[in-house]
């Protein structure tokens, strides 16, 4: 399952992330994983989900993120929710067509393997095309 939580920037989309990391390690026995772009949430994750900054790492565009997550839960089974702080600056890209393709990718993902996603996005509801709308919270 794919959730996008979306609005414009300083809507308090991290902060909902953070809320959601610290319940699904509570609540969950799988792991947690939660993506963002630098390390501004290493003081706000919980311990015991895994935080990556994606800087790190050559991901430049979408195709790469999706394989960058594929090799993510193919080293470790037990991820069963995967958090995407800020889309567009993870991915490196603001194209909206290429974020909802992406997004319809993840789901058929997230079917196969049993993995949920929840990601945030900046952008409003009212300027996202429908196949994006689907996937908001």
């Amino acid at each position: 399952m794919v959730k996008v939580i979306a609005g414009k920037q300083g809507a308090g989309k991290t902060k909902q992330i953070i809320e959601l990391v610290h319940q699904v390690v509570e609540k969950e026995k799988g792991l947690a994983v939660c993506i963002e772009n630098g390390q501004k949430l290493r003081f706000d994750i919980n311990h015991e989900a895994r935080l990556v900054d994606i800087s790190a790492y050559p991901v430049k565009s979408y195709e790469a993120l999706l394989g960058f997550l594929g090799g993510l839960y193919a080293a470790n089974f037990d991820i069963t929710h995967i958090f995407i702080d800020s889309l567009y600056k993870v991915a490196g890209s603001n194209d909206v067509e290429a974020a909802t393709a992406f997004l319809k990718n993840l789901d058929a993902y997230s079917a196969v393997n049993d993995v949920d996603f929840t990601i945030a996005v900046s952008i409003e509801q009212s300027d996202a095309p429908e196949d994006m709308r689907k996937f908001f919270c």
